[in-house]
């Protein structure tokens, strides 16, 4: 399982054991949880009152943070359209999959020095996680105005030929140009057809060049060929023609429009493309060789600008996180089993099938801490009804979840 209950409670005459308490109800016994000390430092604790306001926002900040690290997530696996687990491979916090950073928590101590109050703490990690979102807003859209420009493009490429761009279909010699008399019409006959625009096409009004028919190109259901007349019978000739089920193409031939038709493909292609995986060149190889030296590795990517920064903003989103759960469990703490600071965290990962019996493990081990918490819990699994106790979790117990399935597959 990816997820995590974050609890703590009162050191006895040690935390240690506190600790051992709790491994020998969960572990030793039945093999209800996997088992972690969750390592907090001594923070400054600062006053109750603004113990009691900091719990508030660390929630709110807590939800905040939450959010902007799935989003960077999902980000993430909409970028590299790809499975489940080669996108949890680029989701990593410190270079580590995220069950590992957070078994193995140790505080930031360069990040959040913990000489700083437990609010200006707080509130680096809000600077810090909403200048990544605002960032990832800003290359969200970038990225996904090129990505709809290219698919414009790509659509015109792939659709009907009485739509789609013509760029790399139509030549220069396909056209009369420059006569005062003749024009080169477009027209898109369905296959069905071809027989009957072969034996029609000069006779479907007057004035039509005879023999001036050529197939440029054909998709599967249609064909579009070339013919030329006098100016005069356009609207005659096109009128003609749709009786026949033969469908003329507004176009006229501009070299420099279908010559800026063809970059613009070709610069937003590359452009998407650079967004991903920048292939090796020649000059890089020598970078390559001596990572490959350095590390050990075999392969090395180097990953396109967009997906760089997901992977280096999601790290630090997904860190500040653990360290705002961290906050919380410190500050919760302090709260419900006061002064001096004297608490063990542990996180906990359930057995799935045994989560039930965990929960009822952990309440009888520490409901003596809150009878309150405990009444709410056994009112609960009575169902009464009207009763709805389960809009947010209290244990007698500081509780705080962490999963770390963030992506949504559909």
């Amino acid at each position: 399982m990816t997820e995590f209950w974050l609890i703590s409670a009162p050191g006895e005459k040690t935390c240690q054991q506190t600790w051992d308490k709790l491994m020998t109800a969960t572990t030793r016994a039945n093999n209800l949880s996997t088992n972690n000390k969750f390592n907090i430092p001594d923070l400054k604790v600062g006053t109750l009152d603004v113990l009691v306001g900091l719990s508030d926002e660390l929630a709110k900040l807590d939800a905040f943070v939450e959010s902007v690290v799935k989003k960077v997530a999902q980000y993430m696996a909409d970028v590299l359209e790809d499975s489940r687990d080669k996108v949890q491979e680029n989701l990593l916090a410190n270079g580590v999959d995220l069950v590992t950073y957070v078994t193995r928590f140790q505080w930031d101590m360069a990040k959040y020095p913990i000489k700083q109050s437990l609010k200006n703490i707080s509130e680096i990690v809000s600077k810090q996680v909403s200048q990544i979102d605002n960032d990832l807003k800003a290359r969200a859209s970038a990225y996904n105005n090129l990505k709809g420009n290219l698919q414009n493009l790509e659509r015109k490429n792939a659709g009907s030929l009485l739509t789609r761009s013509l760029a790399d279909i139509v030549k220069k010699e396909d056209f009369v140009l420059d006569s005062e008399y003749l024009i080169t019409m477009l027209v898109v006959v369905p296959k069905t057809n071809y027989a009957d625009w072969q034996r029609t096409y000069e006779t479907l009004s007057e004035m039509v060049v005879p023999r001036s028919t050529n197939l440029l190109f054909e998709d599967q259901e249609s064909g579009l060929f070339s013919v030329t007349l006098f100016r005069k019978a356009i609207d005659d000739f096109r009128l003609k023609a749709r009786e026949n089920k033969f469908m003329l193409r507004d176009f006229q031939y501009n070299e420099e429009e279908l010559k800026a038709d063809k970059e613009e493909m070709t610069r937003l292609s590359t452009d998407k493309k650079k967004q991903f995986v920048c292939l090796f060149r020649a000059a890089g190889m020598l970078l390559h060789h001596c990572w490959m030296l350095l590390t050990g590795s075999y392969m090395c990517r180097l990953q396109g600008p967009l997906v760089r920064w997901l992977k280096v903003n999601f790290s630090e989103a997904f860190i500040a996180w653990i360290h705002i759960k961290a906050l919380r469990v410190f500050v919760e703490s302090v709260l419900r089993y006061g002064l001096p600071v004297n608490f063990q965290a542990m996180l906990l990962q359930p057995n799935k099938k045994n989560m039930k019996k965990l929960r009822e493990v952990l309440n009888d081990l520490y409901k003596h801490l809150d009878s309150s918490a405990a009444a709410i819990i056994d009112q609960t699994t009575m169902d009464i009804p009207g009763l709805n106790l389960s809009q947010q979790e209290y244990y007698p117990y500081v509780y705080y979840k962490i999963d770390c399935n963030l992506l949504d597959f559909k």
